[in-house]
């Protein structure tokens, strides 16, 4: 029995329409608390807002760039701080994405051997750290790394003096510049400047203060992506391992040349959530640090709060966010063109090719039937 096809479309009308109510409640409530939050967001960036009435009053003009100005382009107090943030985070971004992947690739695949007892015991603990608060991790760095703590306690047993953690606002490669004799910048790297600031302020690298952070970030969140990898690793199987085996391949040639390329897009995907969240700190400078020393652990994401409901200055508060959200925007699509599986992009490519250049002979074939009945006689 045959469905004519206005029966068939009452069907998919019906069915579209009870999906859209299912989903609804979903979408409206993402709707207020997210998507009506982000646009008055954006209208601030936009206006004279003071934080006090409605947003969206009469005295509330539209006075167009001048915030994302003030931050990007004006040689004022907020162009440097938000020079000062992103060259802070950017090094965060430098350090933390690499260790953070290398690290939790190394504790899957420790977790993963066949011949480790309590393996159970040992993905627990290396998970723990990313289910407890940050703010009860920070508060325990803070003591670990306190000039009288335990790290520089450990440090004293070598020989070697531990530097006051977060209160040494010095840039670590200022310090290994220093360290060979270059303790006067050269004149170009003092009078060219981005953001407000010259680039000798630029190459100062990560502060000490933010080096401790950079410990933490790997500390905490290398768990959360050992279990990705875990689940990659145990996809893959021992049967391809020890193919690669039957190979004559070397453990390290059976990493390198079949393991890696395998998690490939794993480690695509925790490159990703690695860049999103090290861009969006915040918690932790401000429990810790509150941009201190002298704003070296300043970051945009506390920059921003600190503009808005510190200084008042909600506009500019409002756009650096949403620069901030472009950075990370642009920042994910890069590492997608660099990471992502361009092999898989070719297929796809010659494979809608292949359709199109079949359909076109369908249909060369079905305007000439005299060709047709050639190619089947041939």
């Amino acid at each position: 029995m045959t469905i004519k096809k206005s029966e068939r479309s009452e069907v998919d009308l019906s069915r579209n329409i009870a999906g859209w109510v299912f989903v609804s409640p979903v979408l409206i409530i993402l709707g207020i608390f997210l998507v009506v939050p982000v646009l008055m967001a954006l209208w601030v960036s936009f206006s004279n807002w003071t934080g006090r009435g409605s947003p969206f009053s009469s005295d509330i003009s539209w006075i167009g760039f001048s915030n994302y100005r003030a931050v990007l382009t004006d040689e004022e107090l907020a162009n440097r701080d938000f020079g000062i943030s992103i060259r802070n985070n950017a090094y965060y971004v430098l350090f933390v994405v690499p260790l953070q992947t290398v690290f939790s690739l190394m504790l899957a695949m420790f977790v993963n051997q066949r011949i480790l007892r309590a393996r159970g015991f040992f993905r627990t603990a290396f998970y723990f750290p990313s289910v407890t608060s940050s703010v009860a991790i920070t508060v325990l760095w803070l003591f670990l790394f306190s000039f009288t703590g335990p790290v520089n306690k450990v440090l004293s047993w070598f020989g070697a003096t531990g530097p006051n953690w977060f209160q040494d606002p010095r840039g670590v490669l200022h310090i290994l510049f220093e360290s060979v004799g270059l303790r006067t910048p050269p004149k170009p790297l003092i009078s060219s400047s981005f953001l407000g600031l010259p680039a000798w302020d630029w190459l100062a690298g990560p502060s000490v203060a933010m080096l401790a952070f950079i410990l933490m970030a790997v500390f905490t969140t290398s768990g959360t992506f050992m279990l990705l990898f875990i689940a990659a690793l145990q996809a893959i199987g021992n049967e391809t391992d020890e193919a690669g085996m039957m190979d004559g391949a070397n453990t390290w040639q059976r990493f390198r040349f079949i393991t890696v390329p395998m998690l490939k897009p794993t480690v695509f995907t925790v490159v990703t959530l690695g860049l999103i969240g090290c861009w969006q700190v915040f918690d932790q400078i401000y429990t810790g640090t509150q941009g201190g020393p002298a704003k070296t652990t300043l970051t945009p994401a506390y920059l921003s709060f600190n503009s808005a409901f510190n200084n008042q200055k909600w506009g500019q508060g409002a756009a650096i966010a949403f620069i901030l959200f472009l950075i990370i925007v642009f920042f994910t699509l890069l590492q997608r063109i660099w990471l992502g599986d361009r092999d898989e992009v070719k297929e796809r490519r010659q494979r809608r090719h292949q359709q199109r250049a079949k359909r076109k002979t369908m249909k060369t074939l079905t305007r000439n039937p005299g060709d047709n009945i050639r190619a089947v006689e041939k």
